[in-house]
């Protein structure tokens, strides 16, 4: 734990020019804010005001709970069962959020302000940085970035609705779940992680046709622990361990 919270503070290791992760971090930044356009119309479209969907992403501000809500509300899901499964995909950042926090090491006064930011784009650039500073400088540019993208495209979204019309004939209603699969895919690096995902897969689309609108995502929630006690029956633990080596083995690769 101490190699991985113990970050030098400037390019005392080989590591990235600060343009280089500046560049990288816009990059992820431009590419992901575009998608609030799709979120925009996806939320007018489902019933919401101009008012509630520019405030989701304002406040919210976290695209797969964002789509998840709108989503379950406009196949007909209750409010309730629509703001609970966003609620549990958006659990995730509280445990970025730890692990950032011990890399980021921000003044007390500025960590409220930071915990907005904390969503998966802005903690996988800055994880990919050897440095504290590198840490920051990502974490900063790819959440002002996205933040800014997101919140505009989200209104231009929801203003442009009307004369775009249905959002499934354009596609649009599935950029934003396609984006958050594109980033979580590269992340997937050890067997237990793959086999949770792809059970999670299974149990959300195989349920889509019996259960209400929403409920299938908090039903995909149960794929880690169900994994993880198969894992534990068959291995006692060993196999847990095993795939820990090789996702380290594959960070030492990168």
């Amino acid at each position: 734990m101490t190699e991985q919270t113990a970050l030098p503070e400037t390019g005392a290791v080989e590591g990235k020019p600060d343009a280089a992760v500046v560049r990288d971090a816009l990059g992820v930044g431009v590419a992901v804010g575009l998608s609030g356009f799709a979120f925009g119309v996806t939320s007018a479209g489902s019933g919401l005001t101009l008012a509630q969907t520019c405030a989701l992403s304002l406040l919210v501000f976290t695209g797969a709970s964002q789509f998840a809500l709108v989503g379950a509300l406009a196949a007909g899901g209750n409010p309730l069962t629509a703001a609970a499964g966003a609620f549990f995909l958006g659990v995730r950042n509280a445990f970025y959020g730890l692990r950032l926090s011990q890399l980021l090491a921000l003044p007390r006064a500025v960590r409220p302000f930071a915990a907005q930011w904390v969503i998966d784009e802005t903690t996988a650039v800055a994880l990919a940085q050897p440095t504290r500073r590198g840490v920051r400088i990502g974490f900063t540019v790819t959440g002002l970035t996205l933040y800014l993208l997101w919140n505009l495209t989200t209104l231009l979204g929801a203003l442009g609705a009307e004369a775009i019309g249905d959002t499934a004939a354009w596609g649009l209603d599935a950029a934003g779940p396609a984006v958050f699969l594109a980033l979580l895919a590269p992340m997937l690096k050890s067997t237990t992680e793959r086999t949770v995902a792809g059970l999670a897969v299974l149990l959300g689309l195989g349920l889509l046709p019996v259960l209400p609108a929403g409920v299938p995502v908090l039903v995909a929630a149960l794929a880690a622990p169900l994994v993880l006690w198969a894992r534990g029956r068959r291995g006692g633990g060993v196999v847990g361990n095993r795939d820990d080596r090789e996702a380290s083995a594959g960070e030492g690769e990168r």
